[in-house]
């Protein structure tokens, strides 16, 4: 069974479930997988890059944001990389440390803004790498990377969010092991990937 676009993603959930009284809630069980992959998936795949002018203490992330990679004010000589901080952190600095405005050179994130410190003096030019929300699937014909290349992920995690529904069906337990299966599969290509012949680079820590 080929799955390479959301309606025969669709139809390979309800396939699996033979069940037709779920094939209304089958949207949300794939949303709920969509869910899951950007709260744990940190992949290349997902990474993106973005420009933007600031010249304010706030500058809105990107709408599809989930996890900043780096942050380079470009525009100097030379280039400023900027450091994450935690909320507390930044406060201080702000406080004590970088009173007045200047070339920002720490960040964090405030809901959906990035906070400089110390503020801009002037406008800036901002590069950005960050971890990017899978592109949901919404018609019948959208794809994305992972159901091109883990269709199998994306059917299993899926069918794993039917578990409220099946209650003590004990397919739900073999689609789980199915599904982290898949994952390992990925996470192990995607370190590969990363670390074959380089030097591996420090992960930056998560915001959430």
């Amino acid at each position: 069974m080929a799955i390479t676009n959301y309606g025969e993603l669709k139809s390979a959930v309800s396939d699996f479930l033979n069940r037709s009284d779920l094939d209304s809630v089958i949207p949300t069980f794939i949303d709920f997988a969509e869910a899951e992959f950007n709260r744990n998936l940190r992949v290349r795949q997902m990474v993106k890059r973005a420009g933007a002018v600031i010249d304010a203490r706030f500058s809105a992330v990107p709408a599809d944001f989930i996890e900043a990679k780096d942050l380079v004010v470009v525009d100097v000589n030379p280039v400023q990389p900027l450091s994450f901080v935690t909320q507390q952190e930044m406060a201080q600095q702000r406080n004590f440390e970088y009173t007045t405005a200047g070339v920002p050179i720490n960040f964090t994130v405030v809901g959906d803004q990035f906070e400089f410190v110390p503020t801009p003096d002037t406008e800036y030019s901002l590069e950005m790498a960050y971890f990017a929300k899978i592109d949901a699937l919404e018609d019948d014909a959208d794809t994305n990377w992972l159901l091109t290349d883990y269709p199998d992920l994306y059917l299993y995690t899926a069918l794993m969010h039917s578990a409220p529904y099946l209650k003590d069906d004990e397919r739900t337990t073999v689609w789980a092991q199915l599904a982290t299966k898949a994952r390992e599969e990925l996470l192990a290509r995607e370190a590969s990937a990363s670390f074959n012949g380089s030097t591996p680079k420090i992960r930056v820590r998560s915001f959430g």
